[in-house]
């Protein structure tokens, strides 16, 4: 099957829009794309069947959202789940315009800490875990990519926003950043994503459509439209069925010379069916996972 689109609700997980997935399609087989906290709302890329084996090529892509975060109060999760650890009336009669200038200089290229209540792993055992049992947790910060970081509007002590970002970035720990630089705490209140990649909220199905089993088409997304971001290569039928048997084939002076010179390329046949996903090296396409069936 492909990848369907679903708008989750806040107060669910997003394993649960997943085993609501599983019973409406009576598919077992089914994983998603990137996991938004419980109190999170918005875009979810499942897929569906095989395509749950072309998942890790959508895991990495940019993500955007739209979300409020509460000026005057930090929380130790840096979201509403979380139990309040400072109070601050610093933010009051702080200018709209100050607010969306240290927005901006989070833009770009960062060093940020992911929140101790995260599902990253500490030996083996998933940070949030280890900070519920009182355990001292500490994180690495690593690079994430700030494109877009804008305030929207400012009704104080709540500031809205649209934050377009590289995976793995946490909008919770920008928030709480947004707070620091401005003197005061910070948390956010509300967030949802909006886009992943090329996939947009506007096409996802609302999750009340599975438990109905009235799923719109335009919720759906073909294999090849998904991976629309890869470099594509044409190969004809005869070559697909050696692909497909995982085999190598010669590529050809155009075809290599056409195909990325890093990273996977989706290999399709003439109608734009998905046939595998692979590389071009030393002149031979080699098939990495093959979705074409023979």
């Amino acid at each position: 099957m492909g990848f369907l689109l679903v708008d989750k609700p806040a107060g669910v997980t997003s394993h649960d829009v997943v085993a609501a997935a599983r019973r409406a399609l009576a598919i077992r087989k089914i994983g998603h794309a990137g996991t938004l906290d419980p109190f999170a709302t918005g875009l979810l890329v499942l897929g569906i069947g095989r395509a749950t084996r072309l998942l890790e090529y959508l895991v990495g892509l940019d993500k955007e959202y739209e979300g409020t975060a509460r000026l005057g109060v930090a929380t130790d999760s840096l979201d509403p789940e979380g139990a309040c650890v400072a109070r601050d009336e610093r933010w009051r009669g702080i200018p709209g315009e100050r607010i969306r200038s240290v927005a901006a200089g989070l833009e770009g290229p960062i060093l940020q800490t992911p929140p101790t209540y995260s599902a990253i792993k500490v030996g083996g055992v998933p940070a949030h875990r280890r900070v519920r049992r009182g355990e001292t947790v500490r994180l690495a910060p690593r690079e994430v990519r700030v494109h877009r970081f804008e305030v929207l509007g400012a009704d104080l002590p709540e500031v809205h926003f649209r934050v377009a970002c590289s995976s793995g970035t946490y909008v919770r720990s920008l928030a709480g950043e947004l707070g620091e630089r401005l003197g005061t705490g910070c948390h956010l209140t509300a967030l949802r994503r909006t886009r992943v990649g090329a996939f947009r909220l506007s096409d996802a199905a609302p999750a009340a459509a599975l438990r109905a089993a009235e799923l719109p088409d335009h919720a759906w997304v073909e294999p090849r439209t998904a991976l629309s971001h890869l470099g594509t290569v044409e190969v004809h039928p005869e070559e697909a069925t050696l692909l497909a048997q995982g085999r190598r084939i010669p590529a050809g002076e155009a075809r290599a010379g056409s195909a990325p010179s890093s990273g996977p390329v989706a290999f399709v046949l003439p109608g734009g069916d998905l046939v595998a996903v692979g590389g071009v090296r030393d002149g031979l396409i080699e098939p990495g996972k093959v979705f074409l069936r023979v």
